[in-house]
């Protein structure tokens, strides 16, 4: 009862929080980078809550039960790319001082087209990812509160939904680190005790099978743990919830440092998570995996600890579905909308349009989690949509690139193209992913385009 209680309490803190921070907003601006105002520690704090969700705590969990530490490493890409973007990409963001939103770079690179594909990339995007937040958010109801899964989606979704509509990027970013520091506390304490609980280290490593403590595991060969290695590191580089807290940042190097310290946080994080699913390994060899995390919280916590716990665990989901969701609006208000219209709207009524979108993904979103069976599955597919398409010209951009419209189109094509022959036609040779595929195949297009058009020029 009482750790029901605790996460009670914490639920109403996160709607207060959520809805007194959002409670100036001055127009589309405001609503997407909240007048960027952050810094370094706030970054950090936001951006590791942001893509700490579903899919990098409980299903990372899932996939160590299923497979082995390799899913650990495989994760480590997108560490790696975080650190590589603190170093290589943020420092350059100086360069776009009233851009709130990805398509506003590439808009000003490649013209009005590239923004709206960029826009529509965003969107579905964001709109998957969401799904699959709000599918991890029933699950995590259901397992700690033994109610309905789809009450859970209700209830934990509803509260994402009005804090994000209401509140925009300044209400994400305070609840954020409030769910930062719950689920930073959290996670290494179900992890000390899950290993307690069985024994210590060597009890765990005796008790889980060998192959699951090697690489490249039971799973993977060598060049299917590289492929799933290169899908974490440039899946979600540079995607929308991150390109607006880069934006966000109070300077470059404040948005740079912030973007580092999550960076070499990730790789602390994903061994503690991945670990948890050892141990719920160690315990119950035959529990459904998709609740490993879940089962060892249930199983091993005590009484208030517990209920810390159940909050942070919440925490880690709400805090990537409430980024993900405002990043959705802003690609469509301002990446599609906007350059499709004729005439300029004002601010009062993007910023309508912007709460109004936010609430129709929110409500979509939770049509889509019921079908979702794998959350880390469901992230690794919905990455298909973005790097393949933006990812090369993006980093083109950053670094200076002013024209290339036809450079931007065909790199995309070939990427989409390439992405989709690789993956349905032939079936995935080799186990190397599609989305790594589509990624070089734009790259190598886009550059050879790009170079022979100045080429011709000169």
């Amino acid at each position: 009862m009482i750790d029901m209680v605790i996460t009670a309490v914490y639920l109403v803190a996160i709607i207060i929080l959520g809805l007194w921070g959002g409670r100036f907003q001055r127009g589309l601006k405001d609503y997407a980078v909240a007048g960027k105002e952050f810094g370094a520690l706030v970054i950090f704090a936001t951006m590791s809550a942001s893509f700490i969700g579903g899919g990098f705590s409980t299903g990372n969990a899932e996939k160590v039960f299923l497979f082995g530490i390799a899913n650990i490493v495989a994760l480590w890409g997108f560490s790696l790319k975080e650190i590589a973007v603190a170093t290589l990409i943020a420092p350059k963001m100086a360069g776009f001082p009233n851009a709130v939103s990805v398509g506003d770079v590439m808009g000003q690179t490649y013209g009005k087209l590239a923004r709206v594909v960029t826009g529509v990339c965003g969107l579905a995007l964001c709109c998957g990812i969401v799904g699959a937040q709000v599918g991890a958010i029933g699950v995590v109801f259901s397992v700690f509160f033994g109610m309905e899964r789809l009450w859970g989606i209700g209830i934990g979704c509803g509260i994402v939904i009005l804090y994000t509509t209401i509140g925009g990027m300044r209400a994400v970013v305070y609840t954020d680190v409030l769910q930062f520091v719950i689920l930073a506390i959290g996670m290494p304490l179900v992890l000390g005790f899950g290993l307690y609980h069985v024994g210590g280290v060597e009890a765990l490593f005796a008790a889980v099978p060998s192959d699951h403590l090697s690489l490249p595991g039971p799973e993977f060969g060598w060049l299917g743990l590289l492929g799933l290695f290169l899908v974490f590191m440039f899946g979600e580089t540079l995607v929308p919830p991150y390109m607006q807290r880069l934006l966000a940042g109070k300077t470059a190097s404040a948005a740079a440092r912030g973007t580092l310290y999550a960076g070499l946080f990730s790789i602390v994080f994903f061994v503690i998570t991945g670990a948890t699913g050892l141990v719920a390994l160690a315990m119950e060899p035959t529990l459904n995996p998709n609740n490993a995390m879940s089962f060892v919280i249930v199983s091993v916590m005590p009484p208030v600890l517990k209920g810390l716990v159940f909050s942070g665990v919440i925490a880690i989901v709400m805090s990537s579905a409430d980024s993900y969701l405002n990043s959705a609006s802003i690609a469509f208000v301002n990446d599609v909308l906007r350059p499709l219209k004729r005439k300029e709207m004002d601010d009062a009524t993007l910023l309508f349009i912007a709460k109004l979108v936010t609430l129709m993904v929110g409500l979509l979103s939770i049509v889509f989690a019921i079908s979702i069976e794998s959350i880390l599955d469901i992230l690794i597919y919905a990455y298909n949509y973005w790097a393949p398409i933006i990812l090369a010209p993006l980093v083109a951009a950053i670094y200076g690139v002013r024209r290339g419209t036809l450079a931007f189109v065909a790199g995309a094509l070939a990427g989409v193209v390439m992405t989709i022959v690789w993956q349905s036609v032939l079936a995935t040779p080799l186990d190397f992913p599609g989305l790594v595929v589509g990624v070089l195949a734009n790259l190598i297009v886009f550059a050879s385009v790009f170079s022979s058009r100045i080429y011709m020029q000169e």
